[in-house]
């Protein structure tokens, strides 16, 4: 029996534990270079080497074989995936793209040069600098941050001093961007193969609490329809100026006067489109899958009006008991919930899973996937030993 070609993902986190299942459905073979024995993605796929993905020769052991290789996160050395490539395995999303994911001043750059819309923005390496800048401002490590790691908001002198100091300990650049008022945040995911065919998933609204994605909304309501056409194609040209391949998020504002501006992006399945496991005709993973094989490219359309994801967060209370015991309530309430775990252990604010709820009402998704969120997290009572 031929099998398929072998897939490798680097990074064992929740993203890389949800191509699992569509790569068992399409007979899709996949390695994993995973962080420690137990991480989330390790549970559920065999094939696995615990190692460092910051380390040249465990990369090329964990791709050894392999095809093609894609990412559970964008934090492997930009050098590493051009050694990659020049030994015959298919980087995808490539380093000249991942790069603009990776490092939020070169994003910055190339997306100012191509005239896609963002907030104004400079490199700063000084207080002196910063308030040349003005304030209020938002300061960003451009490296390494993410769920509003590394990301601070100045109002004035008194508050520079952190991020600059952090980012020199890092060894890193901080990037000054405009305090951008908007009226909510949206995300635009799209999936892009080698060969040029490309796919756009309705524009969602994306509610943050802390920094961390608490809730998604496909598509965001009161959206006009002139603007859900505007954050499809951003994205689509993104993906097609860089040179993405795979999936790309691009979360942007909606400013009060009605504009969109980009605020990141990210070039691997993401938090605001895990809504698409159940209320898509095929999910961002698929997707994902399809793409870096350069396989034709799923639907992306709704299977519903309505769409709704709720984030399980880490509670903070003591007697919370397992995850799993919220399944009986959850259930048994609302037999048409999907529930996705991970396979975590419980830590306060940390992504331990999320729920899945589509249909005809909107606020009857947003009741239903709230309460489910609410009863694993102990919100409403649960409080199993």
């Amino acid at each position: 029996m031929t099998l398929a070609p072998t897939l490798a993902i680097i990074g064992g986190g929740q993203l890389a534990r949800m191509m699992a299942q569509p790569a068992i459905a399409l007979g899709l073979p996949l390695r994993l270079l995973a962080e420690g024995e137990g991480v989330s993605a390790a549970q559920v796929i065999p094939d696995r080497l615990v190692g460092d993905y910051r380390d040249l020769d465990t990369l090329k052991k964990a791709t050894e074989g392999c095809e093609v290789v894609t990412f559970d996160h964008e934090h492997v050395p930009t050098e590493h995936l051009h050694a990659l490539e020049a030994g015959g395995v298919a980087v995808r999303p490539g380093p000249d793209a991942l790069v603009h994911a990776q490092d939020k001043g070169v994003m910055r750059a190339r997306l100012t040069e191509l005239g896609v819309p963002c907030p104004r923005n400079a490199i700063v390496s000084s207080t002196a600098e910063v308030e040349a800048f003005g304030f209020p401002c938002v300061l960003k490590t451009t490296r390494g941050g993410y769920d509003g790691k590394g990301v601070w908001v100045v109002r004035d002198v008194a508050d520079v001093a952190e991020p600059l100091r952090v980012a020199e300990e890092a060894g890193v650049q901080v990037l000054a961007e405009e305090l951008v008022d908007f009226r909510r945040e949206l995300s635009a995911i799209v999936a892009r193969s080698p060969s040029g065919q490309a796919a756009a998933y309705p524009v969602v609204h994306t509610y943050q609490e802390n920094g961390v994605c608490k809730e998604v909304i496909a598509p965001a309501p009161d959206l006009s329809p002139e603007l859900a056409v505007q954050g499809e194609q951003i994205a689509l040209r993104i993906a097609g100026e860089l040179g993405v391949v795979g999936i790309l998020a691009v979360e942007m504002f909606e400013t009060v006067d009605g504009r969109l501006l980009v605020n990141e992006l990210a070039m691997r399945p993401h938090n605001t489109g895990h809504w698409t496991q159940d209320g898509a005709v095929t999910s961002q993973f698929e997707n994902h899958l399809r793409a870096v094989m350069d396989l034709p490219l799923g639907s992306p359309a709704p299977r519903a009006k309505w769409s709704m994801m709720v984030n399980i967060l880490g509670s903070t209370r003591e007697n919370v008991g397992r995850l799993y015991d919220g399944y009986p309530h959850a259930m048994a309430r609302d037999p048409h919930l999907r529930v996705h775990l991970y396979g975590k252990e419980m830590r306060p604010g940390r992504k331990v899973g999320h729920v899945n709820v589509y249909g005809d009402d909107l606020d009857d998704c947003l009741e239903r996937a709230r309460h489910a969120a609410d009863w694993f997290q102990g919100d409403l009572g649960n409080d199993s030993d």
